[in-house]
């Protein structure tokens, strides 16, 4: 099944409904779905291999999206925040193409016979005679949606492959078409070029809810956006979470949002007192967060509001660590912990996370399938599984440190360091050791006028963990470099001890 059936059939039964709302432009399913089918008449024209977008949100990038879908290309969203080199050499990776942009990023592009670039303006106003003779979109499941290139950070960015029907299977096993009240709304803030982006149009898409965008963050927009259009769901980073919970402490206003009645939170590790107090602030919130990668199609594991609340009202320290849980497998996936030589690992025993399901793709142009004979795909996340079958997230298998052969979880530490009262945020590495080859670093942040000793904080983590744990190394920071989806730069603060602390 196509994607582009998502739009048709809420088009079909809810066309009247408003589907995107984009500062003073508001459009209805039913002019999505023309919008959409025009611009595939245009891709068709151009004869382009690729629909591409390199924007903020705006009403772009859902028409951008179901037009490639229309029109039988990949939809391929670029990372604006990447530099006018790097963006040019992905640029030249998806030629020939059909790039929708706007006068902030067209100053960026390298002009290109093979590319037909076209202003955001232009794009949603073409005319409706592109639209006419459209033939029905290809039914092909295995043919190629959507492509996202990765972060890069360690090479040349590779090229994830999703297909119809590993979408089409997220959507369907995860959200009830037409579920969404008339007066729904969800907030969308995360960039069109991430997973989240793309999951957010497909999935309100066939709930048929309103979708209000922000082409930026910041807490006060971000409320006044969802007093205004009496936002009923939203998705949030954690970061993004921190910041509205502080900005309402800092302001000493009530939360104040009576519509407010969904936050998923997801792409980053969530420390346990920001959940606590967001919890806190919105005790009529139902919290869900939503663990995925790229590759798997968006979310393969939830730990959902009654989930939360009962963690967060718990006796029980088990049950009450839950809440720093990225809750359970959907019922689309499953998921396995192994060992470095892929054997199958029991309750709380950490590992490499291995998920598997018809959602998860795996896949990558030119370097093909990552799955294994059996169809289990690594995330490259370490983790563990409780007696539940809840999933703990340790970071990624890249993060651990290893100090003289004993495997170290950055993020056991930091959530010690996170329980001293004076910690706002904390960020664990590691660093150079001619000893054990590497050892232990942590950069922290203090809360405002608040004060602690590096001998206070190591001694907190020896009290807690066994004395391999104990950072050698300790910097304090006005705050730590987290990218734009609440993922801190553990590479920035590597570097920076490497430059500048000697152990």
């Amino acid at each position: 099944m196509n994607i582009a059936t998502i739009l048709d059939m809420a088009a079909e039964a809810f066309g009247e409904r408003t589907a995107v709302v984009s500062g003073a432009t508001r459009m209805s399913y039913a002019e999505l779905r023309a919008a959409a089918q025009r611009v595939a008449g245009a891709i068709r024209a151009s004869q382009a291999a690729y629909a591409a977008l390199l924007d903020v949100n705006s009403p772009a990038a859902p028409v951008a999206i179901f037009a490639a879908a229309y029109a039988g290309v990949p939809y391929v969203p670029l990372n604006y925040r990447l530099t006018q080199a790097e963006i040019n050499a992905l640029v030249e990776r998806i030629a020939p193409a059909y790039l929708v942009t706007s006068t902030d990023y067209r100053a960026l592009l390298e002009p290109r016979a093979d590319i037909q670039v076209v202003d955001r303006a232009e794009f949603l106003d073409l005319p409706q005679s592109l639209a006419e003779g459209l033939p029905e979109p290809g039914d092909d499941p295995r043919a190629v949606a959507v492509q996202l290139f990765t972060s890069g950070t360690t090479g040349k960015p590779k090229a994830a492959i999703l297909r119809h029907e590993n979408l089409m299977s997220y959507i369907v096993g995860t959200v009830e078409f037409g579920a969404a009240e008339e007066d729904d709304a969800i907030l969308v803030t995360v960039p069109p070029y991430h997973i989240a982006g793309i999951s957010s149009v497909l999935s309100s898409t066939y709930a048929c809810r309103r979708m209000v965008q922000l082409d930026g963050f910041d807490a006060r927009t971000w409320l006044q956006a969802c007093r205004g259009e009496n936002v009923s769901n939203a998705f949030l980073v954690p970061t993004m979470l921190a910041r509205i919970v502080d900005h309402l402490s800092e302001q000493g206003e009530g939360a104040a949002l009576p519509a407010l009645r969904a936050i998923a939170y997801g792409g980053g590790k969530m420390p346990l007192s920001a959940i606590q107090r967001a919890m806190s602030l919105f005790p009529r919130v139902d919290f869900t967060n939503a663990y995925g990668l790229t590759e798997t199609s968006s979310t393969v594991a939830v730990l959902g509001p009654d989930e939360h609340r009962a963690a967060a009202a718990s006796a029980d320290p088990l049950v009450r660590k839950r809440l720093s849980s990225v809750g359970r497998p959907t019922g689309a996936v499953e998921i396995a912990i192994r060992d470095e030589d892929g054997k199958l690992l029991t309750a709380n025993q950490p590992g490499l996370v291995f998920v598997r399901g018809s959602q998860v793709s795996g896949e990558y142009l030119a370097l093909g399938s990552a799955l294994d004979a059996d169809g289990w795909f690594s995330t490259r996340d370490r983790g563990y599984l409780d007696e539940e079958g809840f999933l703990f997230l340790e970071g990624r298998a890249d993060d651990v440190i290893v100090r003289g052969g004993e495997n170290i979880s950055p993020g056991e530490i930091e959530d010690v360091l996170l329980s001293h009262p004076a910690v706002a945020d904390a960020a664990v590495v590691a660093v150079p050791d001619e000893q054990w080859g590497e050892g232990v670093g942590a950069a922290v942040v203090l809360k405002e006028n608040a004060q602690a000793s590096v001998a206070e904080l190591q001694d907190l983590v020896k009290q807690r963990l066994r004395s391999s744990r104990v950072p050698q190394a300790i910097v304090f920071r006005e705050s730590l470099p987290y990218n734009e989806l609440g993922k801190v730069l553990r590479r920035v603060i590597r570097q920076e001890f490497a430059e500048s602390v000697k152990v």
